[in-house]
């Protein structure tokens, strides 16, 4: 009887909290912050997306995308959006990768970086692959 009881009160308890955080769990602005997304309506710029990625990702991934000894190409049917789709970029920069497709190693998650800024890292590099005949 107090077993049951208790579960009844928890799980009132739990529906009062639920109830008190619902607005925040659904809200876009929320959502996105969470999840290390850009801001809804964010416009990617493709100049700051190679100037951000000359500074962060060519010494790993190339000047071109073309790869280095320290990390793959991203002009590769591997990262094509079939297979990679842009979330996979900010995944990779908000908690890193274990290594799968190469032999480099584990990248690691990479701070100092917005959503904002990952959003025009991804549109320079989409237009690369295009570019490239990466569809």
């Amino acid at each position: 009887m107090i077993a049951r009881v208790l579960v009844i009160g928890i799980v009132a308890l739990s529906g009062v909290v639920l109830a008190l955080n619902v607005d925040e769990w659904f809200d876009p602005v929320q959502v996105r912050a969470r999840n290390f997304l850009p801001a809804v309506g964010y416009q990617p710029d493709i100049a700051l997306g190679q100037s951000r990625y000359q500074e962060v990702c060519a010494r790993c991934h190339g000047v071109s995308l073309n790869g280095s000894s320290e990390g793959p190409p991203l002009i590769d049917a591997t990262y094509a959006p079939a297979h990679h789709a842009d979330l996979s970029f900010y995944h990779a920069v908000k908690n890193g990768v274990k290594q799968h497709h190469w032999q480099f190693g584990d990248m690691p998650m990479l701070t100092g970086l917005t959503p904002g800024q990952v959003s025009d890292i991804v549109l320079y590099v989409r237009k690369n692959q295009q570019l490239a005949g990466i569809q």
